[in-house]
């Protein structure tokens, strides 16, 4: 079944109270509704062809009036409670919409003209003025597995750079993390990660199946097609412990590991557990030079496989991926650069063959 929204819900100025406009038109039905139940009786009572206004209002019981209206306001407001508990992702849709729309509203990328209003008499003219819009970016908002796709048209007009540079405004103004940005035939879209808090898992829920390796509740690293990871950040941003789960989850598949941690910390302590883990420089560097001719031997071995196919990685052909798992630290930066020169001549060749190198830097 085809969505209703395959590009998602454009982005138009009328948006920018979208979720006052909607709880007005969600909840005023639900307060009449309370407040006519507490007069049902009156209002069945009543002979609606021989009553006047002014007899209604005589009739009328203004403390039970204000009872019954204070109940339906008790009424509204859990209904928003209740809404904003179990459908909380509906109403972030309705303020990212509204944030999206006071966005290009307040920056003025738009074009408008000045029409003169009617006069209430025909016959009188008016002097007063509305500035009506002629043009408004189309910009398609849309949420799907946990991820946001924005989308907005490129026409080569004098707001085109700062639709091409939305980056940060999205980030900071949505609340989410950039993961892709694509520029396709006449429009570019913008995947961000929402709730990123609300989408983390536990480490035994990281699982690697299929050449992909699952990180959050909706990423997922797929090594068979970037297979190239580099991890950075200062002293306590959880660098070991997320390689340390990367390698847990690894090592409940049949993927082969090789660890280098030059600093012989955290990751050097596996060597009790697994093998072909390594932290003096000698051993270091004779892991990378049997690491290159196990590549090298491995690429001439699945030459010879009978259901070998050019441009058909390790997995067509039933092979484990490898992986060499690195820790650096920034002061021993030209260790990492000889590494990893020897290594970039052999980039082509990681995708066919499943050598997945995994850099970690710390910047100390």
């Amino acid at each position: 079944m085809k969505q209703l929204f395959p590009r998602g819900k454009r982005i138009r100025p009328t948006d920018k109270d979208l979720v006052f406009h909607t709880a007005l038109a969600a909840l005023f039905p639900v307060f009449l509704l309370v407040v006519l139940l507490f007069h049902i009786r009156q209002i069945a009572g009543t002979n609606w062809q021989e009553v006047s206004l002014s007899q209604i209002a005589q009739d009328v019981n203004i403390p039970y009036l204000l009872f019954s209206m204070g109940v339906a306001v008790l009424v509204c407001l859990t209904a928003v409670l209740l809404f904003w508990r179990y459908r909380r992702d509906e109403v972030k849709q309705l303020i990212h919409r509204q944030k999206l729309a006071r966005m290009v509203l307040e920056n003025k990328w738009y074009e408008s003209e000045q029409r003169k209003e009617d006069a209430f008499f025909k016959d009188l003219s008016s002097s007063r003025s509305k500035e009506t819009i002629t043009y408004f970016p189309k910009i398609y908002y849309r949420m799907k597995q946990g991820l946001l796709h924005i989308r907005v048209e490129i026409t080569l007009g004098k707001y085109q750079e700062q639709l091409l540079n939305l980056e940060k405004k999205l980030e900071s103004g949505l609340y989410c993390e950039l993961t892709d940005k694509e520029l396709k035939d006449s429009y570019v879209e913008y995947t961000l990660l929402y709730d990123t808090i609300a989408n983390r898992i536990s480490i035994e829920d990281v699982q690697a199946k299929d050449g992909r390796l699952r990180l959050m509740e909706n990423v997922w690293w797929e090594y068979d097609k970037l297979p190239h990871m580099l991890i950075a950040g200062g002293t306590g941003g959880g660098k070991t412990y997320f390689i340390l789960t990367l390698i847990e989850a690894l090592l409940r598949t049949n993927a082969v590991l090789f660890v280098l941690d030059p600093k012989n910390a955290d990751l050097a302590d596996l060597q009790a557990v697994m093998p072909d883990v390594y932290y003096k420089k000698e051993d270091m560097l004779a892991c990378i030079d049997r690491f290159y001719e196990e590549m090298m031997k491995r690429s001439e071995d699945m030459k010879l496989m009978e259901n070998y196919r050019t441009g058909e990685n390790y997995a067509y052909l039933g092979l484990p991926a490898h992986f060499l798992i690195s820790f650096w630290q920034a002061v021993g930066a030209c260790i990492l650069l000889v590494v990893l020169g020897l290594l970039a001549g052999l980039i082509p060749a990681y995708r066919a063959m499943a050598i997945k190198p995994i850099e970690a830097i710390r910047d100390e």
